[in-house]
């Protein structure tokens, strides 16, 4: 039986890559006149990547990769105008507003007459926060972490301070590399929601799912009922009965 149901925020619950792939456009069109587009875009992904053990993830992090990339690749001659434009690009993303995912609401109002559910997101404390306010979805949380990185490690030490088995688990999200990966690794569950714009970063995991299986949905209004289905087989499975188990109706991944 499920302990826990946990769910990943950024473009899980509210759209937020949006806001970045936008941002970025923005930024290449104001050092155009320095370099060609695409080797603007390649320099800066390097330099966001490289930088995330330096400042984490999140709008200020992406902002000080922005006037990195734009010094590395106008020379160091960027004007103080510019660095203004790029500036007021990150503060345009904070004040942003959030715009829920279809479904969302309708869904964890559903699983949380049966279950305790948990956010668990990652990123800058102050930015998430104020998202989750905004969100209005905090209500239906019983608890919420939000921390640096979500690796192995995190959900260990999370499970474990709330006492929950890693087989009862069950997290959701749309970052194989942050919400699969390291939950299957620990022995829990996971669901895979992918989203249309995606980080790739995020779904960058090589061939480390292959010995792992997931569920996948093509949106929370679908979890539900896989969660039944999940719990139906769970407890035909306690009962020692393999004949006639039901079974998901959605894909298993290997």
């Amino acid at each position: 039986m499920l302990e826990l149901i946990a769910f990943d925020a950024d473009d899980t619950l509210w759209h937020n890559e949006s806001h970045y792939t936008n941002a970025k456009a923005v930024f290449i069109q104001i050092l155009s006149k320095y370099l060609d587009r695409e080797l603007i875009e390649s320099r800066f992904d390097q330099i966001e990547i490289d930088n995330i053990g330096s400042y984490g993830y999140g709008i200020k992090s992406f902002v000080l990769s922005m006037i990195e990339a734009a010094g590395e690749v106008s020379g160091w001659k960027i004007s103080s105008r510019e660095i203004g434009e790029i500036l007021a690009l990150g503060k345009q993303m904070l004040s942003a507003e959030v715009h829920v995912v279809e479904n969302v609401e309708e869904t964890l109002a559903e699983l949380a007459k049966d279950y305790p559910l948990m956010l668990i997101t990652k990123g800058d404390l102050f930015e998430q926060e104020r998202k989750v306010a905004r969100s209005g979805l905090g209500k239906y949380f019983r608890h919420i972490q939000i921390v640096g990185e979500k690796t192995r490690q995190t959900y260990q030490v999370l499970l474990e301070s709330y006492a929950v088995r890693p087989e009862s688990f069950l997290m959701v999200g749309n970052s194989l590399r942050s919400d699969i990966l390291p939950v299957l690794e620990i022995g829990a569950q996971a669901v895979y929601v992918p989203y249309e714009n995606t980080w790739a970063h995020e779904n960058n995991v090589g061939d480390g799912l292959q010995k792992y299986r997931y569920f996948e949905i093509n949106g929370l209004k679908e979890l539900p009922e896989l969660v039944r289905s999940l719990e139906f087989a769970g407890h035909q499975k306690e009962d020692g009965d393999p004949q006639n188990r039901k079974k998901p109706a959605w894909r298993n991944l290997e």
